[in-house]
This record gives C-alpha cells, sequence and structure tokens, in this order.
C-alpha cells in the first residue's frame, strides 16, 4: 500500500491522469483513491466488467477481501447500477473517491478501452504495473506482446516493489538463453524499484530493437 500511496503522488505531482482497471480492493483501489484524493476525481477513470462489481446500498461502505486474495473488485452503490444495461458499456454519472467510473460487459472490452485510452494520451503515457496475481500478470504478458508485434510503442513499466517482479525478469532472461525469446525483446519490459524511477522510465522509454513492425491497419 506505501508504494501505491507514493505512486498516487508522483502522478499528482506531475500532473498524471491514471486509466485503471476500477477496482476498489487491495492496491489498485488504494492507488486510485489516493490519487482522487489528491488530484481530484475526473483524475482517474476505472473500467470494470459488471461481472466483477458487487452492488452496495448506502449502509454499507467498500471494504477490502478478507483474507486478501481475489474477490470482486468494484463496490459500487446499487442505485447507480438500477437499470443499467448489462450488455452495455457505461459511464457512471456519480463521481466516487474512486474517481468517474465505466461498466462494461466482458474483460475484453475493458482492456480494450484501457489501452485505447493509454495509447491516446500524451507523450511518456504508457504501462504501469504493480505487484498483483493472475489478472496483473495476464495483462503484462498482452501489452508486452503487442509492442512485440508493433500494434504499439509505448513504455511498459514493472514496479519491482521489495523485489516482487524478480521472478518474472529471471524467467524473461531464461527465455532468452532458450532462444524463445529474441535477446533484444528482452528490453520491451522496463524494471524499477523505486516509485520516483517510474514516471521517468516512461517519458525515456524506447522501443527495443528487433521488435516486429507488422502493418496492423486491415483498412
Amino acid at each position: 500500500m506505501v508504494a501505491a500511496r507514493a505512486l498516487a503522488r508522483a502522478f499528482h505531482e506531475a500532473n498524471v491522469t491514471l486509466v485503471y482497471g476500477g477496482g476498489t480492493e487491495g492496491v489498485m483501489g488504494e492507488l486510485a483513491k489516493t490519487l482522487v484524493s489528491l488530484s481530484g476525481p475526473t483524475a482517474v477513470h476505472g473500467i470494470v466488467p459488471w461481472a466483477l462489481v458487487r452492488p452496495i446500498n448506502s449502509a454499507e461502505h467498500d471494504h477490502d477481501a478478507p483474507g486478501g486474495g481475489k474477490a470482486l473488485e468494484a463496490s459500487i452503490s446499487a442505485a447507480e447500477l438500477e437499470g443499467l444495461d448489462r450488455q452495455a458499456t457505461t459511464t457512471l454519472q456519480k463521481q466516487t473517491k474512486y474517481g468517474v467510473t465505466t461498466v462494461v460487459p466482458d474483460m475484453h472490452t475493458r482492456k480494450k478501452l484501457m489501452a485505447t485510452e493509454v495509447l491516446n494520451g500524451g507523450p511518456g503515457s504508457g504501462f504501469v504495473a504493480l505487484p498483483g496475481g493472475f489478472g496483473t500478470l495476464e495483462e503484462v504478458m498482452e501489452i508486452t506482446t503487442w509492442n512485440q508485434l508493433g500494434i504499439h510503442d509505448r513504455g511498459i513499466v514493472l514496479l519491482n516493489v521489495e523485489g516482487y517482479w524478480d521472478a518474472l525478469l529471471q524467467w524473461i532472461k531464461h527465455a532468452v538463453q532458450e532462444a524463445f525469446i529474441n535477446g533484444d525483446n528482452d528490453k520491451i519490459l522496463v524494471s524499477c524499484d523505486n516509485v520516483g524511477d517510474v514516471l521517468v522510465a516512461l517519458r525515456n522509454y524506447s522501443v527495443a530493437e528487433g521488435r516486429l513492425e507488422l502493418n496492423w491497419n486491415l483498412g
């Protein structure tokens, strides 16, 4: 949680906005809540699938999942959700301590909208991964593969809190040694041990040599 709060302060000081998965729990919930407290609700846009929403009434409060681990990610007022089409993409009118929230029908829509917002951002926009579980790892690998394939050229930073991502970084080295990853492509992912280095790494990011330059324009 300390790293999440520190990253929020760094974003605030640099006037950076956050696009994330819309969770009100755990590390990402703390990052979003802290940034909103500093920069206001328009500084954070959370995008969450219906299946991961927990409706709450006015007497309830969002809270971390007991015992940690994966749980429903977003606690949202039942009144805000009433009557909405679960098959549609809807941005909720009410801004909360977690910012602006858009509810989407599925995971694919969520990831596409998140990526689109980042790719439409200004210079230095990119992707940052804090410690997380299966979902975090899957999203890191997908956006890294997109970079490798030439779909985007934005930086991808692992915030390596207390060595959390060391095993992944070691796996990348092993995959290069075994010739499953081109040696130059191991630079697609950038690891930062300190919060203060994250935005610098994004601003100074250069695409790895040897990545594929494919034509994704089907028009």
